[in-house]
C-alpha cells in the first residue's frame, strides 16, 4: 500500500487575473494612530484612535473608528483572559519608571514613549482580534465599535443570523 504525497491531495487551481485583482475573502484591519494626551498633571492621560475596517460578517460595522486609553486596552485584555478559552497576548509594559517624579523628561508623555506604546498597542490589538475565537466575544466588538465602553456590560458570545 503506498501514502498519497502532499502534491496529490492538494489540487491546485491556476489564479486568474480576477482572483489576483479581487478583494481579498477576509479581511481585517486596526490601525492605533493619532495619540492626543489630555488633561494636567495627575488627570494627564494619552488616549489613540483605534480604526477598524473589515469584511468579516461577525461584525456589525464594517467600518468604525474610537478613542481608547491604555486602559481599556488593559481591560480588553482582562475580559478576553476570564471569559474567552485563547492566549491572549501580553500588552506594551507599563512603564512605572518612567512615571516616578523629578524625572528630567516627560516621562510616559513623551512623544518616543508614546510611539513605542502605540506600535506595541496596535500589534496587540490586531493578534487579539485576527483569532477566530476572539472575533465572537461580545468585549472585542464593544471596544473596536463602541464610542463607550460598557463595563457591566454582559460578557458573551456574539451571534450571528
Amino acid at each position: 500500500m503506498t501514502t498519497p504525497t502532499a502534491t496529490a491531495r492538494i489540487s491546485s487551481k491556476k489564479q486568474t487575473l480576477e482572483d489576483a485583482y479581487s478583494p481579498p475573502a477576509n479581511f481585517l484591519e486596526i490601525d492605533v494612530s493619532d495619540p492626543q494626551t489630555h488633561g494636567v498633571a495627575k488627570k494627564r492621560y494619552t488616549d489613540y484612535e483605534v480604526r477598524m475596517k473589515t469584511n468579516l460578517p461577525v461584525f456589525k460595522l464594517k467600518e468604525s473608528g474610537v478613542r481608547r486609553r491604555y486602559s481599556d486596552f488593559e481591560w480588553l485584555r482582562n475580559e478576553l483572559e476570564r471569559d474567552s478559552k485563547i492566549v491572549v497576548p501580553p500588552l506594551p509594559g507599563k512603564a512605572f519608571k518612567r512615571q516616578l517624579p523629578f524625572r528630567g523628561d516627560d516621562g510616559i508623555f513623551e512623544d518616543e514613549f508614546i510611539e513605542d506604546r502605540r506600535k506595541g498597542l496596535e500589534q496587540f490589538v490586531n493578534k487579539v482580534a485576527g483569532h477566530p475565537l476572539a472575533q465572537n466575544e461580545k468585549c472585542l466588538h464593544m471596544f473596536l465599535q463602541e464610542p463607550v465602553i460598557d463595563k457591566n456590560y454582559v460578557p458573551g458570545k456574539i451571534r450571528t443570523t
